[in-house]
């Protein structure tokens, strides 16, 4: 067990789920996702479950791949724009990519039968399981809400919220060479977590936790969701002032300036 990674990889999933709840760039949201899943493979290997990273990794790997690609769509069918308070409603040009989209975003979240749920859940209940710090473990919980949370809001802003400055220039639910690998993609989405699990694990895995580390994410998610509706009722209106608060959430506790902008100019 490495105690520095075990404790890096936490704050690293901390840190970016929650610069994702007040980013706005959808690029950005998408990276910090990956992000913090990078951050779940780490907290895995540090506690020596090398398997389980593996699993997650590809399980990650295939839904992650199907929401860049649906991202990418949205981002060209807007005209380039990615700011995600300047869309909305676009489930009405793009039915089909959003569907996709949203299938990758449950995943991304451990809904139940989904792929991200085979390996996110068993990380997560077999770290529970370990007499680890308290702490640790209280923020690998936050960190899964925070991830919740950021995907409810993205979803609501850009799909569901009709403030929309731009309109969708073309439905590239009509772009056949778009759909094709996206709902490819789609499928492992939904059945390689099971399949994978079946071929890396012949033996099924059961975790026993009490009842409350049961009904803890349960709670944290409700929690979460009630978070994103808050944040993205924030967001509909583009503010030309910076809250402090936000400004120094979404450049990371000022990070890009303490390791880049210090750094002597050649």
């Amino acid at each position: 067990v490495s105690v520095f990674l075990m404790f890096l990889s936490t704050f690293t999933m901390f840190m970016s789920g929650l610069v994702a709840n007040f980013e706005y760039d959808l690029k950005k949201i998408v990276a910090l996702s990956t992000l913090s899943q990078l951050g779940v493979m780490m907290f895995s290997i540090s506690l020596g479950f090398y398997d389980l990273a593996f699993f997650h990794l590809i399980t990650h790997a295939l839904f992650k791949a199907m929401l860049f690609l649906c991202a990418g769509v949205l981002i060209h069918g807007v005209g380039g724009s990615q700011d995600i308070r300047l869309t909305g409603g676009l489930i009405k040009n793009f039915p089909l990519v959003g569907v996709c989209l949203n299938l990758a975003n449950l995943s991304l979240c451990g809904l139940p039968f989904m792929s991200g749920f085979y390996s996110k859940d068993l990380i997560v209940e077999t770290a529970a399981q370990g007499y680890w710090s308290q702490l640790i473990i209280l923020v690998l919980f936050v960190s899964l809400g925070l991830t919740v949370s950021y995907s409810v809001r993205f979803v609501l802003l850009a799909f569901v919220s009709w403030n929309s400055g731009l309109v969708s220039l073309f439905s590239c639910d009509q772009d056949y060479l778009m759909l094709k690998p996206i709902c490819n993609l789609t499928l492992f989405a939904l059945l390689s977590g099971a399949s994978l699990s079946w071929l890396l694990f012949p033996f099924p895995t059961l975790v026993f936790l009490p009842t409350n580390l049961k009904l803890l994410p349960l709670v944290i998610i409700s929690m979460s969701v009630v978070i994103s509706l808050a944040l993205s009722n924030k967001g509909l209106t583009v503010s030309h002032g910076e809250n402090s608060l936000s400004w120094f959430v979404g450049s990371m506790g000022f990070l890009p300036f303490l390791s880049g902008q210090l750094l002597p100019n050649k």
